[in-house]
């Protein structure tokens, strides 16, 4: 075995193994550092395929934006090292199934694709080639795919704004809470 072939197969247990642990854990915080080893993970692989300027989008937008982001919202919340409610067995199931129909569809999308040999000569990979084909709507542009990706880094930071916000009743029993500590303590005194 070659030494980029075991790599391959470490950065690819890597992304896996803590993908897996990323959705497992029941601590929030575990979760998002896990998240972020996933990503790095992905990374990798692109810097193993030699796609550095994808695996330096991957790391700044995604390791460096949004899971830094999560994190943040964690700890805004306080609630870093706070266990998650174990889920009922309804939910998991649910997610199994939504997540083996997840896979079934992007199988059936690979294996129905009738994929074609690239005839076009190389593009230089500028910053002026790389920002026209990104942005072009035209043959060989993709404005469609950098809108998705920016409606998905829109969707996370509204659910980091959702982690970050304490609940009314969260904040009520804080309330009360205080105010029966306060209580004790002229009790005592």
């Amino acid at each position: 075995m070659e030494g980029s072939t075991i790599i391959f197969y470490l950065l690819a247990a890597l992304t896996l193994v803590s993908g897996i642990l990323a959705v497992s854990t029941r601590q929030i915080f575990r979760a998002a550092i896990f998240l972020l080893f996933s990503l790095i993970g992905i990374a990798g692989l692109y810097f193993w395929m030699q796609f550095q300027f994808i695996a330096a989008v991957q790391i700044v937008v995604y390791v460096g934006g949004i899971t830094v982001l999560i994190i943040f919202s964690i700890f805004l919340t306080q609630k870093a090292g706070e266990k998650m409610p174990k889920q009922k067995i309804g939910r998991q199931i649910f997610s199994a199934l939504a997540a083996f129909c997840g896979f079934a569809l992007v199988m059936v999308q690979v294996y129905q694709y009738t994929f074609s040999s690239n005839i076009n000569e190389a593009v230089s990979p500028t910053v002026e080639n790389i920002g026209n084909r990104m942005l072009s709507v035209g043959e060989g542009g993709f404005a469609l795919p950098f809108e998705v990706v920016s409606m998905l880094l829109l969707a996370a930071l509204v659910g980091c704004i959702v982690i970050a916000m304490r609940s009314p009743t969260e904040t009520v029993n804080e309330e009360k809470t205080e105010i029966l500590i306060e209580e004790e303590i002229d009790v005592i005194v």
